[in-house]
């Protein structure tokens, strides 16, 4: 069975960090490009940041650019999304995802797997 596992999230203060990691198990995703998302109350899940298997190629959203940073790290099965400066306007549930698709893509519809997300709360 498929599972994203993404935890990390929490509740931080405007100007924080966190850093969230997603772990895959029950199929082998090392050679397939993943991704991060998040969905805030009321709008559409909105992509952040991917990277290629095997980490040496990423894209960033203009929101996640110079705040964010993925990794991932094939021999643990994690992927993970730093996160500085953080903002109120961060707030959202975030998502991993992975795609079969073999490159760096940032629609919803690309992505064959995702995770149940994880809360992040960024208060002022």
């Amino acid at each position: 069975q498929v599972q994203l596992v993404e935890s990390g999230g929490g509740q931080v203060q405007a100007g924080g960090s966190l850093t969230l990691t997603c772990t895959h198990s029950g199929r082998t995703f090392t050679r397939y490009a993943m991704a991060w998302f998040r969905q805030a109350p009321g709008k559409e899940r909105e992509f952040l940041s991917a990277i290629n298997w095997s980490g040496d190629n990423t894209y960033h959203a203009e929101v996640a650019r110079g705040r964010f940073a993925i990794s991932r790290d094939n021999a643990k099965n994690t992927m993970t999304l730093q996160m500085n400066s953080l903002k109120p306007e961060d707030t959202a549930v975030y998502y991993c995802a992975v795609t079969l698709r073999g490159t760096l893509v940032k629609t919803t519809d690309e992505y064959d797997f995702w995770g149940q997300g994880t809360q992040v709360t960024v208060s002022s």
